[in-house]
């Protein structure tokens, strides 16, 4: 991976990870100041809280996406340590996802002449959890790449002794 792509990446995380903090900051101030009284058309706080736990679900990821690259760029990516964060990054994803079913859930009530968008709210939770599985496949990727690693630095030492 090339330096302008690194760097690309990180300001893009980094403008990303600063918007979410302000955003969940704002969601904060929101519930802790009561300044925004609900009108009884959608219930807020509980949406609030949901969104400030969806924000951090979306900031673990990044965080992890930026160490990964940290790793890319050192040249370990293709080492068990790598697996903490595919990790994090799938449990993220996961748990975005049932945040989302738990909006689903708080918006069907409202959705009762028209059930097809808790309908396609559903399918919408059914794709993030799509994700997690893409990413769960492309970690057993890296883990076949890091035993092609490993079996490579064992023949190089291997090579190495009988030159």
């Amino acid at each position: 991976m090339g330096k302008l792509t690194v760097r690309a990446l990180r300001v893009v995380l980094a403008v990303v990870l600063t918007g979410t903090v302000f955003v969940q900051a704002l969601m904060v101030w929101a519930l802790v100041s009561g300044n925004d009284t609900e009108d009884g058309s959608l219930p807020l706080t509980p949406l609030r809280l949901i969104t400030i736990l969806g924000i951090g679900t979306a900031q673990v990821a990044l965080v992890c996406v930026w160490r990964l690259v940290t790793m890319v760029r050192r040249g370990t990516v293709f080492s068990h340590a790598a697996f903490r964060y595919v990790d994090l990054i799938i449990g993220a994803i996961v748990a975005a996802a049932l945040v989302w079913f738990a909006v689903t859930a708080l918006n069907a009530p409202g959705q009762r002449d028209d059930p097809g968008v808790t309908l396609i709210m559903g399918g919408v939770g059914v794709a993030i959890l799509g994700v997690a599985l893409i990413v769960l496949v492309l970690r057993t990727l890296l883990t076949q790449a890091v035993a092609r690693d490993v079996e490579a630095t064992q023949l190089q030492a291997e090579l190495d002794e009988v030159i």
